[in-house]
């Protein structure tokens, strides 16, 4: 379950980086909750296809993954943990933070329905 779960946020991460919605969309449960440097938002996914859309120009390129830690809570839901390097290709510069999502299994098909993301301090 684990590396079924870390191929998940992989494969979701390189949907946000090729731009891809269809992608994206289809892992991803509506509404989603997601938490960061902008607040905490319930988004429906019409808003969603709004803000994925309006970022078109924002490009970031996954640079790494490590320190995964996941845990299977029931056969449909687990939770998961990790840092991500990323590349802001607009501003060239690369950021590290850590991230957590949790996923449900819905019609044998699993979908985030909690992400957060907090930037890590570069020490």
């Amino acid at each position: 379950m684990e590396t079924e779960i870390i191929e998940l946020e992989k494969r979701y991460w390189q949907g946000m980086e090729d731009h891809e919605y269809e992608i994206v969309k289809n892992l991803t449960y509506f509404p989603c909750i997601i938490a960061g440097k902008n607040g905490v938002h319930s988004i429906d996914e019409a808003n969603f296809k709004k803000m994925f859309e309006s970022g078109e120009g924002d490009k970031i390129k996954v640079l790494s993954f490590s320190d995964f830690e996941s845990q299977l809570l029931t056969n449909e839901t687990a939770v998961t943990a990790y840092v991500i390097e990323l590349l802001d290709a607009k501003e060239n510069k690369s950021m590290k933070c850590a991230c957590t999502s949790t996923w449900i299994k819905e019609n044998g098909h699993w979908v985030c329905v909690l992400h957060t993301e907090s930037e890590l301090s570069s020490k």
